[in-house]
């Protein structure tokens, strides 16, 4: 029996549709948290950023076509804070204990870390802004 070929196609873009910034990277694991419903949860890191994302189902017919002819991949949220070292485990306060997988391997998610820190950026400063008016 011949072996099948493999072949690597990687996103060639992904599209995040909404963001939702954390102050602390303890919020953002009490949110994750509460959103697992208190089942266990855990957050990724890439690059100096902890964050978890919710992918568009590819059950919708649209977003199974967009991602195998355009290589277009869809977020509906992601959720980020930032975290400059990467740490094993997150504990909070109430000791809620978060573990934090690193992803930084992946191309994807090395780039979306890179997207998420310029927008933290960008939300700090807005936020400084709107402090002292």
């Amino acid at each position: 029996m011949p072996t099948p070929s493999v072949k690597l196609e990687p996103v060639k873009e992904l599209v995040i549709k909404e963001l939702l910034f954390f102050k602390s990277v303890e919020e953002l694991a009490r949110f994750a948290n509460i959103a697992a419903g208190g089942r266990p949860s855990a957050l990724y890191w890439a690059d100096g950023v902890a964050f978890l994302y919710y992918p568009l189902p590819l059950t919708a017919k649209i977003t199974a076509t967009e991602l195998v002819r355009e290589g277009r991949l869809y977020w509906v949220m992601v959720c980020f804070a930032l975290m400059p070292e990467y740490e094993r485990v997150v504990e909070t306060r109430e000791k809620l204990m978060v573990p934090v997988i690193d992803v930084s391997s992946c191309s994807l998610f090395r780039a979306v870390a890179s997207t998420l820190k310029e927008k933290a950026g960008e939300l700090t400063t807005s936020n400084q802004n709107q402090s002292q008016s």
